[in-house]
């Protein structure tokens, strides 16, 4: 079923979007394409990038999917490069694709540390590396890295996701006094719990543990924060960089 295009705010950019099957990711696609932007959203399958698309040609929207491991430094060169001959670089990168493998640390094993490093971290200096040069030369982009609350607080179970998230942090306000002078914007958004297929992991106790330290007391919703991204990404955002924006219903007010 086609919807009706009903903002403008991204007319013209392209966006590259990780993990943009589902959950937060897809939101993003989605809510990007319907501002005007032509979405490119990666999967780590051929159905899964097909889905996706799948999933904007029938809303009448600009983009399609690729396959995509965001951990492979070289997979990305590659299709970066096909995008680059296409005329399909990025203005707009959001790196959203994430794992996360629950584990106390010292159960942790070495290959389980490095692919949600990899997959969290290494993704987003991989792919910001290989889009930046092209945004530097255009004197303009949007770089949007999508972090946890976890890089904030931590949390049991989750040093290696939580290590990641962190990083996320450190290399957004890095990159941002990198690249400012060039209309670049570079921004972390700390989300709480929000509904996805990851949470949904949770047993119901732990969930309604979780819902009491939350002032909005509801969970999240991939919405909340695909809007707080396309602000970022717009102009409404463009005195914005550096900066991590908890979209948390205030369950960490720092």
């Amino acid at each position: 079923m086609a919807i009706e295009k009903t903002l403008t705010l991204l007319e013209g950019e392209i966006a590259l979007v990780t993990g943009a099957t589902r959950g937060i990711g897809k939101s993003i696609a989605d809510e990007f394409a319907q501002a005007g932007a032509t979405v490119i959203g990666t999967a780590t399958t051929k159905e899964g990038a097909e889905s996706i698309s799948n999933r904007l040609s029938n809303l009448n929207l600009n983009g399609h999917g690729i396959v995509l491991d965001v951990a492979n430094s070289e997979q990305i060169s590659k299709e970066v490069g096909n995008l680059k001959e296409t005329d399909l670089m990025p203005s707009i990168l959001v790196n959203n694709a994430g794992i996360s493998l629950d584990n106390l640390l010292m159960r942790i094993k070495k290959d389980e540390w490095e692919k949600v490093i990899a997959t969290n971290l290494s993704s987003a200096f991989y792919l910001s590396k290989a889009v930046i040069g092209s945004m530097l030369k255009n004197r303009h982009g949007r770089i949007i890295n999508i972090g946890s609350v976890q890089g904030s607080t931590g949390a049991p179970g989750h040093s290696h996701y939580s290590a990641a998230k962190a990083g996320l942090i450190g290399l957004t306000k890095s990159l941002a006094q990198e690249v400012g002078s060039r209309n670049i914007t570079v921004n972390t958004i700390s989300p709480g719990y929000v509904s996805t297929d990851m949470t949904k992991q949770i047993d119901d106790k732990m969930n309604q543990a979780l819902l009491e330290t939350i002032p909005l007391k509801r969970f999240g919703k991939p919405i909340d924060i695909a809007k707080t991204a396309l602000y970022l990404a717009s102009s409404l955002g463009s005195y914005i960089t550096g900066e991590t924006i908890n979209v948390n219903g205030g369950m960490n007010m720092l």
